[in-house]
């Protein structure tokens, strides 16, 4: 199977049998191979599984009712994903561009192919309502914004465009925009964090109040200020200033898994009320 782009080296992997079983085997390719999400050398397959090979998918299978381990030697029952979309946004002449849909490729995904691969570029992110972009130099992330907005923190940005699961992406060329707050973590770690202060959002989900509603300061207030932690005052001067829910988490210092248990805090203190 010949998979015609640059992330994909001229010898790659290796789909086999053995004893009964499909394996695939990582040749020393420069950008590794993936199965479901994770690299690999060697390892055995299973009906279902992802690989990853450059920005191709290749899906395993069974046909006619039988088994993928029964399939006949050179008739390995894959399909690779067809060619990507291009982004609706910009393309540049003359370049070859990666694109695809992060429906197909998660963002995860693809954040540790273009780490391991140290690529430069800006990823754009697409969804109905949202547009993002990651910033990335030799693999790693230095900035993010999500509808070119500066009310965001590049750090809140890239850990909420992570979490994004349906939409378009195409890397373009790297930018030489000067940020003062680069981002300093790494790719790595960036990934990690991102996918732990989505499992603790959803954790306490049903407890949040909804993003378009109004965060009021209660009156009469009864809890003595005095009482309150210092990041709790800067919560409570955010919501003077912004008020919708949507706005004090964009606004606020701290990281929306932060911000979120802060509000929960003062409203279980009565500190706080959402209309």
């Amino acid at each position: 199977m010949v998979l015609v782009e640059d992330m994909v080296s001229r010898k790659h992997a290796k789909i086999s049998t053995d004893n009964d079983q499909i394996v695939i085997q990582d040749l020393g390719s420069t950008n590794g191979t993936f199965v479901n999400g994770e690299k690999v050398k060697r390892v055995r397959l299973r009906e279902g599984d992802r690989i990853l090979i450059g920005t191709s998918i290749i899906k395993l299978v069974t046909t006619d009712g039988e088994t993928a381990a029964a399939a006949v030697p050179g008739e390995f029952p894959s399909t690779a994903a067809p060619p990507p979309p291009t982004s609706p946004k910009r393309t540049v002449s003359g370049a070859r561009s990666m694109a695809g849909t992060i429906d197909e490729i998660p963002l995860p995904d693809l954040m540790q192919l273009l780490s391991t691969s140290k690529k430069s570029g800006v990823l754009e992110v697409q969804t109905e309502e949202k547009f993002g972009r990651i910033y990335m130099r030799k693999g790693q992330v230095y900035y993010a914004s999500i509808n070119d907005s500066f009310d965001i923190s590049p750090f809140k940005a890239v850990l909420r465009i992570l979490t994004w699961e349906s939409g378009t992406f195409e890397l373009q060329p790297p930018d030489d925009k000067e940020f003062m707050d680069e981002l300093k973590e790494s790719t790595e770690g960036l990934l990690m964090e991102a996918m732990r202060q989505l499992d603790e959002i959803r954790r306490i989900e049903d407890e949040l109040p909804p993003r378009d509603s109004q965060l009021q300061i209660v009156k009469p207030l009864e809890t003595p200020l005095r009482e309150l932690k210092p990041e709790q005052l800067d919560l409570l001067q955010t919501v003077l200033n912004h008020e919708s829910t949507q706005a004090v988490i964009d606004h606020h210092a701290k990281s929306d898994l932060e911000t979120y248990e802060a509000i929960l805090e003062l409203i279980k203190a009565n500190v706080l009320i959402a209309s």
